[in-house]
């Protein structure tokens, strides 16, 4: 398993009743099921993977970059184009704040508050902040 480096919480209203780090072990074994049978049942391109399920409470969204650092974002149902907002995630917030932050060593858990700050202003000034949960 991997490490988790950043955990954040938007407008969430149930609690999983579990610790962060069992919610993040069954999550993560949870994706690594998914893409398994996606990889194996698809009859697309498996680099096309897996981007996201839905349930009919939440959404799960799902981005792995090509270095297999992958983030994950639940969100309500009604979410649209959250595959973006990852890419963007990714590239605005995570590179230039945790990637370029000369203290971090890669693999490691995010402390910075700067990268907080962003993630958080980020998330909000999203289309996707004002629904139910995320």
């Amino acid at each position: 398993m991997g490490t988790l480096m950043h955990y954040a919480e938007w407008n969430r209203t149930k609690k999983s009743g579990i610790t962060r780090e069992e919610e993040a072990k069954l999550t993560y074994g949870m994706l690594f099921s998914i893409k398994s049978f996606v990889s194996k049942i698809s009859p697309h391109d498996p680099r096309e993977g897996f981007l996201y399920y839905k349930t009919n409470r939440y959404a799960l969204h799902y981005l792995e970059t090509p270095s297999g650092l992958k983030f994950v974002l639940n969100t309500d149902t009604s979410a649209i184009n959250v595959k973006e907002l990852l890419q963007q995630l990714y590239a605005k917030v995570w590179v230039e704040y945790v990637v370029r932050d000369p203290l971090w060593m890669p693999g490691s858990v995010v402390t910075s508050e700067l990268f907080q700050s962003k993630l958080d202003e980020f998330v909000k000034q999203s289309p996707i902040f004002g629904i139910r949960n995320i």
